[in-house]
Parts: C-alpha cells; sequence; structure tokens
C-alpha cells in the first residue's frame, strides 16, 4: 500500500526496511525460539541501525538522535515492529521512547544533559511509574494515591506503584504523584526524576506477566517510601504532570499503533506463505476461499488502521492535540493487530503456537496492548463522550410524541 508519506518519510522506512531484512530479520531467525537476546546482540543491533542511518530517527541531533519530524519517522516504527528485535534496535523501543519525548519536551538542560542524552544513546535505561495497584490510580488515573510533599529544597515522596515497565533495569524512574491535594488530580500532580537507587525505592518484584521471553521485559512493583529527591529533579511545570504525561501519551499511543501494524503485517505474510505451502484436503491452504476471504478482512482492517494513525500523526503535526482521533486510533488498532495475529496463529496451526515462527510471541504481545497505554474501555469512553457532546435534536423534530399530536401535514404539507 502506498501512503501520503513524504519523499524523506518514505527514504527512512526504506532504510529502515532494508535493516530489518539484512540485519534483524537473520539475528532473529537464528535464535531459537523464546530465548532472551543478550546485551552483546542489542549493541551489535543499535550499532547496525546506525549505519544504516535510522538510529532514533524521532529525537533532536543535539541529543543524539537524528532530528526528524514525528510524522516522518512514524514509517520506522511500523517497519521496527516488524521483529521484537526492531524496535530496540532502532531506539524506538518502549517505555524509553516515550520517555526520551517527554524529556525533549519538558525537561531541562541539566535534566536532558544527565538523563536524556545517556538514554539515547542506549547508556541508561528508564521507566515511567504512574499506574497503581488497587484501589489507586489505573484505568482511572484520577484515582492517584502517591504523593510528594515540598520539605526544604527536596521533595519527599511516598507511594505504590506497579506495572512500571523497565522498572526492574531502571536506571531512572519517571514518577506521577499529587502535589496540591486540595486541587483536582487533574490539576494538582507532578512528574518526578528518581534515580533507581535513590534511598526509599524498593523494586519489590518483576510482576508475572504474560510474554516478554525475547527482551526480557519488566513491569515492576515498586514501593516510594519517604524518598527524598532535589527540587530540580521536577519535571516540568509543578502540578501539570497530567498535561505533561498527555504529551508523552498521545504520541506514545501512535508509535505502539504503529510498531503493532508492523507486528500484525509480519504476521499475515508469515500465514500467507504457510498456507501457500501446507496442502490440505486436495489443494493448498491459500486455495481455501474461506480462508483467503479472512485474509482479505485482515489486510483491509490493516490497512484502515494505518491510514486512520497518520492522519491522527498528521494532526499532531500541525499542532493539534487529536486526542479523539489518536483514541480511535489506539482502540480500532489494538482489536485488528490483535484479530490478525489470531488468524495468523490460526492458519498456522501446531506451527502457530510453536516457537520455529515468531507468531506466538507476537500473540502473548498484541493481547496487553488493549489494555497498556489506556485500555480499550477507556479510549471509548472518550470517544463515546465526545460522540454525544452535541447531539442534533433537531433530527427528531418530526417525531409525535405523547400528548403532542403531529400536525406537519397541516396546510397540505
Amino acid at each position: 500500500m502506498n501512503y501520503a508519506d513524504s519523499d524523506r518519510a518514505q527514504e527512512l522506512a526504506d532504510r529502515a526496511h532494508e535493516l530489518m531484512e539484512e540485519v534483524v530479520l537473520p539475528i532473529e531467525r537464528e535464535r531459537p525460539g523464546g530465548m532472551g537476546i543478550s546485551s552483546g546482540t542489542v549493541a551489535e543491533l543499535r550499532e547496525a541501525a546506525r549505519e544504516y542511518d535510522v538510529y532514533a530517527p524521532q529525537i533532536a541531533e543535539e541529543y543524539g538522535g537524528m532530528g526528524e519530524s514525528f510524522r516522518d519517522a512514524l514509517p520506522v516504527f511500523e517497519e521496527a515492529g516488524r521483529s521484537l528485535l526492531g524496535a530496540v534496535a532502532m531506539r524506538v523501543d518502549a517505555p524509553d521512547e516515550g520517555n526520551m519525548h517527554l524529556l525533549e519536551l519538558a525537561g531541562d538542560d541539566l535534566q536532558k544533559e544527565t538523563y536524556l542524552e545517556p538514554l539515547v544513546k542506549g547508556e541508561l535505561s528508564s521507566g515511567f511509574s504512574m499506574t497503581e495497584p488497587l484501589q489507586g490510580a489505573g484505568s482511572d488515573p484520577k484515582m492517584i494515591q502517591t504523593t510528594a510533599e515540598k520539605e526544604g529544597d527536596e521533595w519527599v515522596i511516598d507511594g505504590h506503584k506497579w506495572w512500571t515497565s523497565n522498572g526492574v533495569e531502571a536506571d531512572v524512574l519517571i514518577v506521577l504523584a499529587r502535589t496540591d491535594p486540595d486541587a483536582h488530580p487533574y490539576e494538582g500532580c507532578s512528574l518526578f526524576l528518581v534515580p533507581a537507587e535513590a534511598d526509599g525505592v524498593e523494586v519489590v518484584r518483576d510482576v508475572p506477566h504474560m510474554g516478554g521471553e525475547t527482551l526480557g521485559a519488566s513491569h515492576a512493583e515498586i514501593l516510594y517510601e519517604n524518598v527524598r529527591v532535589p527540587e530540580e529533579h521536577l519535571l516540568g511545570e509543578l502540578n501539570q504532570g497530567f498535561t505533561h504525561a498527555q504529551e508523552r501519551l498521545g504520541p506514545a499511543r501512535l508509535t505502539h499503533c504503529m510498531r503493532f501494524s508492523g507486528m500484525a503485517q509480519r504476521a499475515l505474510d508469515i500465514a500467507k506463505a504457510y498456507t501457500s505451502e501446507r496442502e490440505g484436503f486436495g489443494s493448498t491452504l491459500s486455495d481455501k476461499q474461506s480462508l483467503r476471504y479472512r485474509i482479505a478482512d485482515a489486510e483491509t482492517r490493516l490497512h484502515v488502521a494505518r491510514t486512520a494513525i497518520r492522519d491522527a500523526a498528521d494532526r499532531i503535526a500541525a499542532g493539534e492535540e487529536a486526542r479523539i482521533p489518536v483514541s480511535m486510533c489506539k482502540v480500532f488498532t489494538a482489536n485488528v493487530t490483535q484479530e490478525a495475529i489470531d488468524l495468523a496463529v490460526q492458519c498456522c496451526g501446531a506451527n502457530g503456537i510453536g516457537k520455529d515462527l515468531p507468531l506466538a510471541e507476537f500473540y502473548q504481545s498484541v493481547r496487553k496492548f488493549r489494555i497498556v497505554d489506556g485500555a480499550d474501555e477507556v479510549h471509548r469512553r472518550v470517544i463515546a463522550r465526545d460522540a454525544f457532546e452535541d447531539v442534533p435534536n433537531e433530527e427528531l423534530e418530526a417525531l409525535t410524541r405523547f400528548g403532542d399530536p403531529n400536525t406537519r401535514r397541516e396546510g397540505g404539507h
């Protein structure tokens, strides 16, 4: 499919495709299924991404990236999503990618020097610590319980977080906490940069979870008990934590969509290759009409998702918040990609659930996409609220109501 990508975006996508075909996918295919990736292999992949000139395209050059616009860099995320190793190679991997974006937007010069530049180089790892166990903040972030109180020239943080992606490995944690208990949470929370080795930070455990074998990705439960950080560790404006978080989450949701759409496309490609070779009941599986139609439907829905993602990205590039289009992309793409990968698993039968092919790990990875970065229900709530905001009641003027005779025919009409 051809999309309305600029020449520069297509050039970047072509280079990313070459990296995937010539380096990333061969390394992936050489590894036994389900085997974790070593730090040495990560370094090898990132060096290759630099050589192909597709390393951290979304970050400004002054911080170690390529300085590409968000819209032009977006197709790189899609190419990267074709393998679990792709995003790590090109340094467009979550959660570091979103955290780097946040630091670039909200960080001061010292914070960028201390954290952003090493993150871009891959010398540091980060976690975004917002979600809390029940009854704390989750799908309803207004329920946040973690607090930060000012004492002299320090902030004292107390709270209980979990599902902090990369939390076990993180060198620095971005923590959302209440800083004004009397204000609405959207106007009374702030973000803080907390070194993982700070006194009072206790990584309780890596929450057991679905998938993650290849990258060894953790989702940590973390206690913050009397954690003291200097006042200069406030990230962005005081009491504007939710605003800054939204600045991070909007683009991050779209990059997630692109990565998973790339994964779904590869899954369908594997399914088409497998069914074209596998024979059963007198012909190849790809000759079975019902299967061909299911593949056709999956390809169609994936095309619609990829088009919608680009539309939302164009709106963000034009300076819009694009909250509704982003929510639409998130919930639609999450379901489309899950269905496509599930179909690919089914098409490949036992080879779909085995790990000689990447489909089983894709399947585990994609299911969480309907929960992370806002569950389906949260985004549908946002979309529905907007849909019912300005209901055109005049459309019902012609209806007859009890006790109010319809007089439309008066005067011969």
